[in-house]
Parts: C-alpha cells; structure tokens; sequence
C-alpha cells in the first residue's frame, strides 16, 4: 500500500485523480467501480474537466455503482443514483450499457444482487475502484461484522451509515442497502482510498497497523497488491 499525505482536501482530489488518468490512457475499455458521498466528489469534479478537454478519453469507460440505499427511488436526490447521474453518468456521457447500477425499485433486493453479480462475472477483473471510508471502517455497505460477505449482498445498515450525511435529511433512516462485497472490491486491479471528513482516526490506525479486522472493513485492504491511499491531513 502506498500512503500520499496530502495537505488538504483539493490537493488529495488532485493526486489522487491522476492516476485514474493514467489508467484511461492506457486502458480505454476500462471500468470503474465508485463510491458516492463527499470524499470523492473534487475527484468527480476533476474527472469532468479532464473530460472537456479531452472526451476521448472517456469514450469507451464502464461504470459500476459500489452500493445504493434500499428503498429510495432513483431519482431521489438523497438516493447514490442521484449522485452518480449528476457527477459522472450524465457529465461523462456514459451510455447506458456501460453503466452497471442496483437497481433499488426491483421488487426482490436478493434477486437485484444475484442480476448484478452476474454482470461483474461477465465484465472479469475490474480496472479499479475508488472508495471513501465510513467512520466505523466501512466500505461501501460493508459493515463492521464478525463476519464479511464475498460478493453482492443486501447490508443491514449500521447506526453511523444511517446517520450518513447523504440521508440525514430523510424522515425516515433507510435500514438496508446494496453492496458489492469485500471479493469484489478486491478484485479489482487497483484501489484508490481515500480518508478526509472527521471521526475516522480509528479507522486509519486500524488500516497502518497492518492487521486484520473484520470489525474495521477497511483494514481488508492490507490484503490488496495495488492500494493507493490518500489522507487529507487537514481532517485529522
């Protein structure tokens, strides 16, 4: 794992944007696997701008969505598909058969994650998946357990990812998501990590000290060959 100690949020957008460049150059067809939420919007932010200079670049780019909340509708501006339309899918131009995305209206979650995993089966190993950090450790709707699931699953949440500040506004705390799942993650060829926003002290200690812990997600990626984590320094 490669640790980049940025001095604060935008010079950690930065970094860690270029390195998904690279990968675009030299794999066009690639797919990405991303989270939402506001670690990786500047990344967002900047991956729009690269796309106005040169949308080439872009054309030929999958899009996998890492989880949604259960129970929300797509165009819920609280749901991860909002999100996602409005910072990468419809700024990029991503058709729509190079967007793979829980689908949170189907009328079984189970059968949704059994359609998805299906869909990364025939995609093969995935280019690389940029990930923020819960403040308990998790990833995606990977949540601290005894026990981590391999692949898509529905999540009950915990209490920190229903106070998320994506559905604090909600009247009501959605109790379930869907998740890719730890195997998943870590099959994709390179991971881009990042930790900025407060409270996840802990769960940065859990990661460098190198052990694993199935009640802190996150440590998992110590298993991981192609990590590269970057730390906004100014959250800590």
């Amino acid at each position: 794992m490669k640790i980049f100690e940025c001095a604060d949020y935008d010079e950690m957008s930065q970094m860690a944007t270029e390195p998904i460049l690279s990968v675009l150059n030299e794999t066009p067809q690639s797919w990405l696997v991303l989270a939402t939420g506001n670690s990786p919007k500047g990344i967002y932010k900047k991956l729009v701008k690269a796309y106005h200079r040169n949308s080439n670049l872009f054309k030929s780019l999958g899009i996998v969505k890492l989880d949604e909340w259960w129970g929300l509708p797509p165009n819920n501006t609280h749901s991860c598909e909002y999100y996602l339309q409005e910072h990468i899918i419809r700024p990029l131009e991503i058709e729509h058969d190079r967007y793979i995305r829980f689908d949170t209206e189907a009328l079984d979650p189970e059968a949704e994650c059994r359609k998805i995993q299906n869909e990364l089966t025939k995609i093969g190993q995935m280019e690389l998946c940029i990930l923020g950090v819960g403040v308990n450790g998790h990833l995606g709707f990977n949540e601290p357990s005894s026990a981590l699931q391999a692949h898509c699953h529905v999540a009950d949440l915990s209490r920190s990812s229903q106070e998320h500040s994506m559905v604090k506004d909600l009247n009501y705390s959605p109790s379930s998501g869907l998740t890719l799942g730890m195997a998943d993650i870590l099959q994709c060829k390179k991971i881009i990590l990042l930790f900025t926003g407060k409270g996840k002290n802990a769960s940065l200690e859990s990661l460098l000290s190198g052990k694993i812990n199935t009640q802190c997600p996150v440590s998992l990626l110590n298993l991981h060959p192609n990590v590269g984590c970057y730390i906004d320094k100014s959250s800590f």
